[in-house]
C-alpha cells in the first residue's frame, strides 16, 4: 500500500510564532510540465506532518557546505528534519558497494552529515527519517547493513517499487520514543527501506526493533531532542506524536535561544581594578 489512511482535515496555518522546522531534500532528476532537469523536491507528506502538529515547514535542499555554513542554517532554525532517501555511500563508513546499493549521493551525504553535525553541537532538536535514522548513525561512526534481505530472508521492508510495508516494533521502555508513542511491544508501522543500522555508533542507544530484530529506532540521549526512526511516520496521518514531540522541542529550543540572546552580558571588572593590590605599610 502506497499510504495508511486518508488524509485528515487539514488544520489552520500554523502561528506566525510557531517554530521553523527544516526538511532536507532529494535533488535528482525530475520531470514536470515540459521540463526534465534536475531539481530538489520533497514528498507533501511531510511537509503536512509538520503543518499538522503545528510547526512552519521549510525546505534545505543539498548544496556546497562547510562546518560555519551549517551552523548558520542551523542557528536561523528550530528544529531539524533529515528526510528519507537514496542510500548513503557506503565508503562513508569503509565498506565497498553491494551490488543492490545505490549509486552514491554525495552532495546530499555531505550536506545532512554537516547539518546533523551542527545540530548535536548547538543543541537543536532533530529526528532522523528512514536514511536520516541512517546518516545519524555514519556520521557518528557506525555502519549499514547494505542490503536487509541477506540479512533477514525476505523483502518485508521494501515489498515493491513505491509499496511501503507495514510491520510492528518493540518500543524500549524509558526511552524518549517510549515517551512520544508509549511503551508498546507492538507499534504499527509503514517501512521502505532495503538497508538498515548495523554497528550502531558510539553514543546511539537502540529504542525500537522489529520482530527479526532489525533495528527501527536510536536516539542520542545527550541531545535535548536526538531521535531516529527507520520507519516512515510521515505516512500515517492520524499519528503525529513523533512530530509532535519535536515541535514542543523545537519551541522549547527557540525560548532558550531567545532568552539567551536578551539577557544582558555579565558584568565585567576592570582590569585595572583587578590588577591593583593593597599598600602594605613598613612597619
Amino acid at each position: 500500500m502506497a499510504s495508511n489512511d486518508s488524509e485528515p482535515q487539514r488544520p489552520p496555518a500554523a502561528s506566525a510564532d510557531a517554530p521553523v522546522i527544516g526538511i532536507t531534500t532529494y535533488l535528482e532528476q525530475a520531470r514536470t510540465g515540459v521540463w526534465d532537469v534536475p531539481a530538489s523536491f520533497l514528498p507533501k507528506v511531510y511537509l503536512d506532518a509538520v503543518t499538522d502538529a503545528g510547526g512552519i515547514a521549510v525546505l534545505l535542499p543539498p548544496q556546497p557546505v562547510d562546518a560555519p555554513l551549517a551552523r548558520r542554517v542551523l542557528a536561523s532554525l528550530d528544529g531539524l528534519i533529515v528526510a528519507g532517501g537514496a542510500d548513503v555511500d557506503p565508503a562513508r563508513y569503509g565498506q565497498p558497494a553491494h551490488e543492490r546499493t545505490g549509486a552514491p549521493r554525495g552532495d546530499r551525504d555531505d550536506w545532512e552529515d554537516a547539518l546533523l553535525t551542527a545540530a548535536i553541537d548547538d543543541g537543536v532538536p532533530f529526528l532522523g527519517i528512514c536514511r536520516g535514522a541512517q546518516m545519524l548513525n555514519v556520521a557518528l561512526g557506525g555502519t549499514l547493513h547494505q542490503h536487509l534481505p541477506d540479512v533477514v530472508g525476505s523483502e518485508a521492508y521494501q515489498p515493491a517499487p513505491a509499496v511501503f510495508g507495514e510491520t510492528t516494533v518493540r518500543v524500549a521502555p524509558g526511552s524518549r520514543l517510549a515517551g512520544l508513542v508509549g511503551e508498546t511491544d507492538a507499534l504499527p508501522v509503514h517501512v521502505y527501506h532495503h538497508q538498515a543500522l548495523d554497528r550502531v555508533a558510539d553514543g546511539l542507544v537502540v529504542t525500537a526493533r522489529s520482530d527479526d530484530g532489525v533495528i527501527e529506532a536510536v536516539e542520542l540521549p545527550t541531545a535535548p531532542f536526538g531521535v531516529a526512526v527507520q520507519w516512515h511516520p510521515e505516512e500515517n496521518a492520524r499519528d503525529r506524536r513523533l512530530f509532535a514531540g519535536l515541535v514542543e522541542a523545537a519551541r522549547a529550543h527557540r525560548v532558550a535561544r531567545e532568552r539567551a540572546a536578551a539577557a544582558p552580558p555579565a558584568a565585567s571588572v576592570p582590569a585595572s581594578a583587578a590588577s591593583v593590590a593593597p599598600e602594605r605599610t613598613a612597619p
